[in-house]
């Protein structure tokens, strides 16, 4: 009984259920309009402001220490136009 009855179930099983299940998820993951949903976009968009509010916060401290103290040299706020200080002291010391 049980030599008629094993493949019964995995026959079926392996030519029916394993291509509906992964056809399943398939036509799940194409359904969705992206990868990101909703909740993952607001959360995008907070980071985003924070992170410019807290560009903008260090820029301010940099300007006012820089005001204060006429040898400092920002790091931050002129990474885009000159050459990272930061860098040039790594290669002096390997050197």
């Amino acid at each position: 009984m049980d030599d008629v009855l094993v493949p019964l179930i995995v026959i079926p099983s392996i030519f029916i259920g394993m291509p509906w299940l992964i056809l399943h998820y398939v036509t799940k993951w194409k359904q969705t309009p992206g990868s990101m949903t909703g909740e993952d976009e607001a959360l995008l968009d907070e980071l985003h402001s924070l992170a410019r509010r807290l560009e903008d916060r260090v820029n301010t401290v940099e300007r006012i220490v820089a005001a204060d103290n006429p040898d400092f040299r920002p790091g931050v706020s002129d990474y885009r136009s000159d050459p990272d200080y930061r860098l040039e002291d790594r290669h002096q010391r390997r050197n």
